[in-house]
């Protein structure tokens, strides 16, 4: 079987970003399934201009030179998903495939695949990592009543087209069924974001110091951020959850690592609230597989958000990176997440205001960080719901199956057509 995978910010293990699509692709070689990736420009292992190709375990990645950078304006990098979609409907139409796999954001992704499909009669599986347009609209970036109106109509046919969607989320699933009309649960599968424990297995022996090195100091207890500093983020929380336990415990220390369009206004927010260089540190980026020694050497993981309730559908890479490597979590939004922290007592669930904090939870927090015996459950607890349900095994197996359901009804009916 050949299969197209269509993610416009595909990420190789050793750059900064998410691993999610790279780890399914090798999963899918590995079960005798060719797999072609048309992506954006992610390194410098692509040519200036045009396509290049990057073949590496077994996947085939096309490149296409195209800069996008999340410190962009929301108009430039609206211009760059139109630009890559009608780039990548072209790569997309050149190549021979049984199956295509386009995963969001953006939603444009989807664009290449419908063309594929009325063309070549080829189907195709929708991913939907974040929920377009719905998020987008929440959070005021799209306004306009005819984009709101052009992005719903796209989405709904795009829902409709499909061989099958793929949500992250059961919130996800659940905001698609009610918006779509026309869908019901059991049309939306659940392949939650992936926990992959076999990166985030480092042996104390072999564990670096590198966040001792990193901020100069050893941190008695520490909660690492590593993600984006986008507006979504809403990482000025991060900066007032400091300086609440400046006050209650200054040995808590919040290390926050990335990149993005308001990385320098929350430093100049850490600076004003007197926590920077205090309780708070801002590093630069890292490298996907360089992450696990940085979780091993902190105590907390965390993910944290507006408080936007459209936006806690969310399956961040942080939530997943965080129990694989057997670290709870602390985040600030409701959803399916937080029930999971509940369920399983994986971590900690704050209130999305810093006003609304209740004294009392942070004080078990800092209490938490002196208990050496809570601190060991909380991380069997972490790394154990990790290998139960979030694993790269059980994604992998979950798609494998949607992959060869498709491949004895649509996939069949393509080459039927074809010949």
């Amino acid at each position: 079987m050949r299969l197209v995978y269509l993610h416009q910010y595909f990420c190789f293990p050793d750059k900064n970003g998410g691993t999610r699509s790279y780890d399914l692709a090798k999963e899918f070689v590995a079960n005798g399934i060719a797999v072609d990736v048309i992506t954006s420009s992610m390194s410098e292992n692509h040519s200036k201009f045009g396509w290049s190709l990057i073949e590496r375990d077994g996947i085939r990645v096309h490149v296409i030179s195209l800069p996008y950078d999340n410190k962009m304006s929301f108009f430039k990098r609206k211009v760059a998903f139109v630009k890559f979609s009608w780039l990548a409907t072209l790569k997309l139409l050149s190549l021979r495939c049984d199956l295509v796999l386009a995963t969001s954001t953006p939603l444009t992704i989807a664009l290449p695949a419908l063309v594929k499909k009325f063309i070549s009669g080829t189907p195709y599986i929708f991913e939907v990592r974040d929920v377009w347009p719905e998020a987008v609209i929440a959070i005021g970036a799209v306004r306009s009543k005819t984009a709101i109106f052009l992005l719903e109509s796209l989405e709904r046919f795009t829902y409709r087209h499909a061989a099958a969607i793929v949500a992250l989320s059961t919130d996800m699933r659940d905001s698609i069924v009610r918006r779509s009309n026309f869908l019901k649960d059991e049309s939306v599968k659940v392949i939650e974001n992936i926990s992959e424990i076999d990166r985030f297995k480092v042996p104390v022996s072999s564990s670096k110091p590198n966040l001792k090195k990193m901020l100069g100091f050893e941190p008695r207890f520490a909660v690492l951020y590593a993600g984006a500093f986008g507006r979504v983020n809403g990482l000025r929380y991060a900066v007032d959850l400091a300086r609440r336990f400046l006050t209650l415990d200054p040995t808590i220390t919040f290390v926050l690592i990335g990149d993005g369009a308001e990385k320098e206004i929350v430093r100049e927010y850490a600076c004003s609230s007197g926590v920077f260089g205090k309780n708070l540190y801002l590093l630069d980026p890292v490298p996907k597989n360089m992450l696990p020694e940085l979780y091993a050497e902190c105590d907390l993981g965390s993910s944290f958000v507006l408080n936007i309730p459209e936006l806690w559908a969310n399956s961040a890479n942080k939530f997943f990176d965080s129990l694989a490597a057997g670290r709870p979590v602390l985040i600030n939004y409701g959803g399916w997440q937080k029930k999971v922290i509940a369920e399983n007592l994986t971590g900690f669930a704050l209130a999305p205001e810093i006003e609304n904090i209740d004294e009392a939870d942070l004080v078990d927090i800092v209490e938490y960080s002196f208990n050496e015996r809570a601190q060991t459950m909380r991380k069997r607890a972490a790394r154990a719901i990790a290998e139960k349900k979030y694993s790269l095994q059980v994604a992998s197996s979950n798609y494998l199956d949607i992959i060869n359901q498709l491949g004895g009804r649509e996939i069949t009916r393509a080459r039927a057509r074809d010949n």
